[in-house]
């Protein structure tokens, strides 16, 4: 009966010590999940509107003193980007909509924020820039484009430029083949990049139009994107299927149409026989201007 005994209680603890380590572990477990769903928000004043639960969105927090809002345009589904340093206030603006400029304004005024520069990604062709009208109602603001978009702004942008914003900047890569124009704009610390109509998530702009060309996309996304860290989180001006970032090494090892040859790509772009966009013909004059008629 002893011996019974003596074999039972090393079992018992070692039942003991898995259910504790069970229980330590579902906790922890729990914990990283909450973490994950929530994680572009859970430290360094980083705070998307909306989250996508991936493991790479705790990188997001990397930056510290950035605020971070992504906004969406739903008509045009474009996505707005409001950046900002947490100790001086000053922020920028990536691609604003016009539909939607109340709601930025809005934003702005109930953060505090000092709001420098409204700079668009390329000259858009499927919607009307709001950075026109928002100089118009907020004193000192700058808009800023690509000097080969051929656009008005206050900023003509160029390869290696930087826009300042407190101790934080973004860096200019000109990136075209969507447009002449296009450019990808890249955080200080490289760990976010806004591609604009470049490079979407599993996919890319079109070449069809507005001094498309499908090789010089690809060199492009292939030279100045893929190029950056495999964690820099990628955040597109658009996107039609609910996703809403992805990371360069994602897209190197995913893109369905990047991870294609040279010559396979372009025979793809060619061939999408996609309709123009709805609002081209008063879009693209209209953004010409920095989205009015008096700059």
């Amino acid at each position: 009966m002893c011996s019974v005994i003596s074999r039972v209680r090393p079992v018992q603890r070692a039942l003991a010590l898995t259910l504790r380590l069970r229980t330590s572990t579902e906790g922890s477990s729990y914990a990283a999940a909450e973490r994950r769903r929530f994680c572009p928000g859970v430290s360094n004043d980083i705070h998307p509107l909306r989250a996508p639960s991936r493991s790479y969105c705790s990188r997001v927090a990397l930056t510290q003193g950035l605020l971070f809002k992504q906004l969406f345009e739903s008509e045009s589904s474009t996505y707005t980007y409001l950046l900002a340093d947490t100790e001086t206030k000053e922020a920028i603006l990536i691609d604003p909509v016009l539909e939607t400029i109340d709601r930025d304004l809005k934003l702005i005024h109930e953060l505090g924020l000092n709001l420098k520069v409204a700079v668009n990604t390329h000259c858009h062709a499927d919607h009307i820039t709001s950075t026109g009208l928002m100089k118009k109602r907020l004193v000192g603001l700058k808009s800023a484009i690509s000097k080969l978009s051929g656009a008005s702004a206050d900023i003509h942008l160029s390869e290696g430029d930087k826009i300042n914003f407190g101790k934080h900047y973004l860096t200019v890569r000109e990136t075209p083949g969507h447009t002449d124009g296009c450019v990808t704009l890249v955080l200080g610390d490289q760990s976010m990049a806004f591609t604009g109509d470049t490079l979407l998530i599993r996919g890319c702009g079109r070449t069809d139009f507005q001094q498309g060309c499908a090789k010089r996309l690809y060199e492009s996304i292939h030279q100045k994107i893929f190029t950056l860290p495999d964690h820099c989180l990628v955040y597109p001006a658009h996107d039609y299927r609910g996703q809403t970032a992805s990371t360069v090494g994602e897209e190197r090892k995913f893109n369905p149409r990047l991870t294609k040859s040279v010559e396979e790509f372009v025979d793809i772009m060619n061939n999408l026989n996609l309709p123009k966009p709805k609002k081209i013909d008063i879009s693209v004059p209209a953004n010409l201007v920095c989205g009015v008629h008096e700059v």
